[in-house]
């Protein structure tokens, strides 16, 4: 599976093989706020993180006086 993060410097391709993919399908599937640990890989311009750990950061917008203070922007 192919996962696309992104923010106002650029996009970084995450790949999540099948074996990590099934073990852990919550994290994966469900967090609005996906963590991922992994190692980087270069081809010029593009930038793949092969993930190796995901965890669910979403508890970090869970409300208004929550750690992690968001807003919506559109970066295009």
């Amino acid at each position: 599976m192919f996962v696309t993060l992104e923010d106002e410097t650029g996009s970084a391709n995450v790949v999540v093989w099948r074996d990590l993919a099934e073990r852990q399908r919550r994290e994966l599937l469900g967090a609005r706020l996906l963590g991922v640990q992994g190692v980087i890989e270069r081809d010029g311009t593009v930038v793949h993180l092969v993930a190796r750990r995901l965890s669910d950061q979403s508890p970090l917008l869970a409300d208004a006086l929550g750690p992690l203070a968001t807003r919506s922007r559109d970066f295009h």
